[in-house]
């Protein structure tokens, strides 16, 4: 708590503690105050941290004053707007109205966070994670811890993405499978053969024939 005046209506006093807890949750960037809109010239009647310099006694803000000219009582809550200080602080800020029992706007809490920090942070960000190119589409690139873990986890995408499964692939399906396997790579890895025939249930020398298939049909009388 940074400060607060004395003798205010009871619905502005109960937010003073709803203050503290806010700014303390936020810690040193975030500031929140309740204003006394009764009185809009000196309408600052609490504090809870302080990050745009301000004082006790301090004017409403001329947002607050434009958004109850334009909308009265029935004015809507301020939520997550952006404002800069005068000292160059970046500010994400918030203002909820408080009313009386008759509906009528008696005063305002205000949340501001200095998000200076979180802006420079974003940027470099941003400035790290741009490629070249960012309109064409990730590319998918796995990464695998060995080559054991490479083969399984290229067998089994390819085997996910095919509408039938293993025990019940007759020839023409596991094929289709050896094809797309091949077009992958995964026989460039030594023992790759056997470790398919096993997932297929067939012969290392079944899956040989399989891949002299494959390659010598044409591409589009095997899909």
């Amino acid at each position: 708590m940074v400060g607060k005046d004395k003798g205010h209506h009871p619905k502005l006093e109960a937010l003073f503690p709803i203050a503290d807890g806010i700014a303390q949750t936020f810690g040193k960037n975030a500031e929140v105050v309740v204003h006394d809109l009764r009185q809009p010239e000196k309408s600052l009647i609490y504090m809870a941290g302080n990050i745009t310099g301000r004082k006790l006694g301090a004017p409403i803000t001329n947002l607050v004053l434009e958004t109850l000219k334009k909308n009265g009582d029935q004015a809507p809550n301020l939520i997550g707007y952006q404002t800069t200080t005068k000292d160059g602080k970046i500010l994400k800020s918030s203002t909820i109205f408080i009313r009386d029992d008759d509906g009528k706007i008696i005063g305002c809490l205000c949340i501001n966070l200095d998000i200076t920090e979180l802006i420079t942070c974003q940027k470099i960000l941003e400035y790290y994670t741009r490629t070249e190119k960012p309109n064409e589409p990730t590319t998918q690139e796995e990464f695998f811890n060995d080559v054991n873990d490479a083969m399984a986890g290229i067998v089994q995408g390819v085997l996910a993405d095919y509408p039938v499964p293993v025990q019940l692939m007759e020839k023409d399906d596991k094929l289709i499978i050896v094809k797309k396997l091949d077009e992958k790579g995964v026989f460039l890895v030594r023992g790759a053969v056997e470790y398919v025939a096993n997932v297929l249930g067939v012969s290392r020398y079944t899956v040989y024939n399989y891949l002299d298939e494959v390659r010598s049909t044409p591409l589009n009388t095997i899909t």
